[in-house]
């Protein structure tokens, strides 16, 4: 039996729940909640949304992750109030983007559901996802060149392996933002939908996913990430390895036996 005290924790910055769903594995939902600073990400809050991820990763009755702001900020970027006095030395010990780092590792799926501002940290941040679900109204932006300074969470790696060096580049330079429909072209985007229906499409596509086999969804993760760092080669190996170590499963003989005997599969998550 998972824990499932993180459910009913106290948390300053975000909202935590989980969804439930007749066809599979629960949704689990971390909502950003400081509306007031447009979910401004603080320290603190990207504890508590790494911590939850974490917890979500461990609960067995979790499939998927959805994370989300509100209608009107995903995240509009770090809180600069935190960094604005801070020297070189002060950023390079305190190392905050460490816990970023964490996010990477989490190995059920993330969809980020993105309405109004995703800019600086929270461009990072919905980019740290496997998936992003934008509202029509969603802007994407690396603002952080306005400031100063340039991306420190990613910005510059993730963004350039999604949408190419020339559009990254433009972006990083210059902090334009972009629309939902500019990054759906430019390939960071998974789906833009009707402002009113985005964090509801965001759950559908999660307990879509939640209703797969567990394993072989984390293994999918796993190989399609992989492939950005790794040769054609070494990446092909790499799936091919996954796609054997899939045999070993219950819900791989479940799966070819409810195909072979017309059935609908009943996945273990083993």
């Amino acid at each position: 039996m998972s824990d499932k005290s993180y459910l009913s924790a106290s948390y300053n910055n975000i909202l935590v729940s989980e969804i439930e769903n007749k066809s599979g594995l629960k949704v689990g939902l971390i909502q950003l909640n400081r509306p007031d600073v447009l979910n401004a990400l603080k320290v603190e809050l990207m504890k508590e949304v790494v911590g939850t991820m974490e917890n979500f990763d461990k609960d067995e009755e979790i499939g998927c992750i959805v994370l989300t702001g509100n209608a009107r900020a995903f995240a509009a970027g770090a809180d600069i109030k935190e960094m604005a006095d801070a020297t070189a030395i002060e950023m390079q010990l305190s190392n905050q983007f460490a816990r970023w780092d964490k996010i990477r590792k989490v190995r059920k799926p993330i969809i980020a559901a993105v309405s109004g501002f995703a800019l600086g940290g929270g461009c990072e941040l919905a980019m740290s996802c496997d998936m992003i679900i934008a509202a029509q109204s969603a802007k994407f932006g690396q603002p952080e060149i306005n400031l100063g300074v340039i991306p420190g969470a990613g910005g510059t790696q993730r963004l350039t392996k999604a949408i190419g060096k020339a559009r990254a580049m433009e972006m990083i330079l210059t902090g334009r933002m972009m629309s939902a429909r500019d990054m759906f072209e430019a390939g960071l985007v998974t789906r833009v939908v009707e402002d009113e229906v985005y964090l509801d499409e965001a759950i559908e596509l999660g307990k879509e996913i939640a209703s797969k086999p567990a394993v072989a969804v984390m293994l999918g993760k796993e190989c399609v990430s992989r492939s950005l760092d790794l040769t054609i080669e070494t990446g092909l190996e790499f799936e091919r390895k996954n796609f054997y170590l899939l045999f070993a499963t219950e819900d791989k003989f479940e799966g070819m036996n409810a195909f072979v005997e017309k059935r609908k599969a009943e996945w273990k998550g083993r």
